[in-house]
């Protein structure tokens, strides 16, 4: 293969992977080994070879993968040959197939594309066809449900007979009637087109003869057929990427078999590992290999670095999650001062999104920026902003935006109609909704039955707002009473899609009592001083648009990021290895989550656990990960939040203190 300048910067893994173009190709590329360099490189190499640019496919999984790919390429070869490679997502792959096939599968070639918010209209309008108005099912459940069913190929339900069938039936019915597909149909339907019409498929064949694929460990059953249906069985020029030990969405339907079974879908594959980690210290990767290599079912690899042997990593066990917080952020404020670290350089990895409201807290306590990465911020969650809403109403009756939201959540027996009527009252009078609800000219427009729901409405507001506003009233005591008296569990147990997704959501209801626990004790100024701080803690959107800050990310969304100091916090047995993945046989998952997080640190990083941690409002006792049991001992220091805090405060802080006290006293 002739060299082009693409191949220069390429260690000899790395230039192997780019220069083999033909046959089956599995490159492995462990974290932080510089795979997206090698893609773009091997696509400039072919076409630097002559192989035609429109012959040439490279799927990755979302559109600014795609997009950051393309412009790669762009600066190794000519915009005119970048313009020919097909470099797509898998969903706008199977879009263009469909074009050239569904009219045999039934469609019109004018297809329509339903986007998640049309798909949850069209289960809305089922949903109230099937079960009427008062009955509660909820439409991005059934959603869920129906796209789990589409991926896996298994049945939506055990029983034919069963509601959420009959939805399901309704609902494919309904699409093809108005010739519309849904983004799980566009990968069914496109298997099925290749499967169905052998011209079709060599059409494609011939088309795409040489075919990469990003995340390769990420794809599931669906795409696999799809690549074995392009690729065809004569020259086989397929090209993977991926990491079978940073496979970490096994719940969202991906399948590490297609990576580690990759000879048995192509046979006799030439096997590059990409071992060279150009991201994080020795140690770090060192403590990295000790923990993966006791996942028995995967592809053998060790990183290692040429930058240097780095910090030993840090295991602090905790007496609680308000001492982790407290001492975390002062590790960051030391770490800004002393060693002059910008606040972008810290990130706070956690494996659930409860996680967060104790560091965002301390954060913001510290006047901290910082932008939570992968999840919302804890203030932003659903079943946060329900609650608090209806605390804003009890203390406020003229929040419109408030009562909005509770008056239906959960539903009692004020219909969609009444409500519009009520905020067009309220408009046409120039008062409030509340005002609106108990005008009698208002009242007097609507049938009895919404009269009485309206009167039962009001009268529990006036109930709840004379609680709040009394002097000392104990307010986080009355939120749980609040929360037992409107069922508000059980509401939500019919609006998740999981067991699992009801738990997530009782614990953040848990966290807010807490929260609201710890406010009630330390200050005086009763519930509007928290609803205050909240305000305060949600006035972050600079600091977004921004960009910059302390991360304070999930395990899950860390994956193909990077920061020079990294905290691990809550490594305790039931958190990481999450409680769930000994009932599902899924720890060898979470032992790759941790993977993924340790693989983040480039030059520190501290792992932290709790002795005890605060569920539902009671102290229970917590057990370090058994992680760390497979944790080299070489690699870490251990120590306790007590020895630490006993240590004197260091000189370079002592003096960095003194020096900003002179600076501010001259000034």
């Amino acid at each position: 293969m002739a060299s082009h300048k693409g191949l220069l910067g390429l260690n000899p893994s790395q230039r192997q992977a780019a220069e083999h173009i033909h046959g089956p190709v599995l490159i492995l590329a462990g974290a932080g080994t510089g795979k997206t360099r090698v893609v773009t490189t091997r696509i400039a190499g072919m076409v630097y070879n002559d192989i035609p640019p429109e012959n040439i496919l490279a799927v990755t999984f979302t559109n600014k993968a795609a997009n950051e790919m393309r412009e790669r390429v762009g600066t190794m070869i000519s915009q005119e040959q970048v313009d020919k490679v097909t470099i797509c997502t898998f969903h706008s792959l199977c879009v263009r197939i469909l074009r050239t096939c569904i009219e045999r599968l039934g469609y019109k070639k004018n297809f329509t594309i339903y986007t998640q918010s049309d798909q949850i209209g069209l289960l809305k309008r089922i949903i109230v066809r099937k079960i009427g108005k008062d009955e509660s099912m909820d439409a991005k459940m059934a959603n869920s449900m129906i796209s789990h069913a589409k991926n896996t190929g298994e049945p939506i339900s055990d029983r034919e007979d069963s509601l959420i069938n009959e939805i399901y039936t309704t609902y494919n019915k309904e699409l093809k009637k108005f010739n519309a597909v849904d983004f799980d149909d566009l990968m069914i339907l496109a298997v099925k087109g290749l499967e169905e019409n052998p011209d079709i498929c060599k059409q494609w064949e011939r088309k795409f003869r040489f075919v990469m694929v990003d995340e390769f460990q990420d794809t599931n059953k669906l795409q696999m057929q799809l690549l074995k249906n392009i690729i065809g069985n004569t020259e086989q020029n397929i090209c993977v990427v991926g990491d079978d030990d940073q496979s970490i969405y096994g719940w969202r339907g991906a399948d590490i078999t297609n990576i580690l079974d990759f000879e048995r879908f192509f046979p006799n594959p030439v096997i590059v590992k990409l071992e060279e980690n150009y991201r994080s210290t020795n140690r770090v990767l060192r403590l990295a290999n000790s923990v993966i290599k006791n996942n028995l079912d995967r592809r053998e690899k060790t990183l290692w670095s040429s930058r240097g042997e780095g910090e030993k990593i840090r295991v602090v066990s905790m007496p609680d999650a308000e001492k982790e917080a407290e001492w975390v952020v002062h590790e960051i404020l030391e770490g800004h001062r002393i060693d002059r670290r910008k606040y972008d350089d810290f990130a706070i990895l956690f494996r659930m999104n409860t996680q967060s409201r104790v560091m965002e807290e301390q954060l913001r306590e510290n006047e901290i920026p910082y932008k939570v990465i992968g999840g919302q911020s804890f203030y932003e969650r659903r079943e946060v902003k329900d609650i608090l809403a209806y605390l804003s109403v009890f203390l406020n009756h003229e929040d419109d935006v408030s009562l909005l939201r509770v008056i239906a959540t959960p539903p009692r027996g004020i219909g969609d109609g009444t409500i519009a009527m009520a905020m067009q009252f309220s408009i046409d009078h120039d008062m409030s909704i509340f005002h609106a609800l108990n005008d009698l000219e208002f009242l007097g427009s609507l049938t009895t039955r919404a009269q009485n729901a309206i009167a039962k409405f009001t009268d529990f507001l006036n109930k709840y707002s004379d609680v709040v506003h009394t002097k000392g009233s104990n307010y986080p005591a009355m939120t749980d009473e609040l929360i037992k008296e409107t069922d508000y569990i059980d509401y939500l147990k019919r609006n998740c899609k999981s067991p699992e997704e009801v738990d997530l959501r009782r614990r953040n209801i848990a966290e807010l009592l807490e929260g609201m626990n710890r406010h009630f004790e330390k200050s005086k100024r009763g519930l509007k001083g928290f609803l205050d701080s909240v305000s305060l803690m949600q006035d972050k959107e600079e600091d977004k648009d921004k960009g910059t800050g302390v991360s304070l990310i999930t395990m899950h969304a860390a994956k193909g990021l990077e920061f020079p100091v990294a905290h691990i916090i809550g490594a305790e047995e039931g958190i990481l290895p999450h409680s769930r993945s000994t009932e599902e046989g899924t720890k060898d998952e979470e032992r790759r989550l941790f993977y993924v997080a340790i693989t983040r640190a480039m030059e520190e990083l501290t792992i932290t656990w709790c002795h005890s941690r605060k569920r539902w409002g009671d102290k229970m006792p917590c057990q370090a990960s058994s992680f760390f049991k497979e944790m080299s001992k070489e690699e870490i220091v251990e120590t306790s939040f007590e020895t630490l805090d006993k240590e004197p405060v260091s000189e370079d802080f002592a003096t960095d203190y003194w020096a900003r006290m002179k600076e501010m006293l001259s000034g």
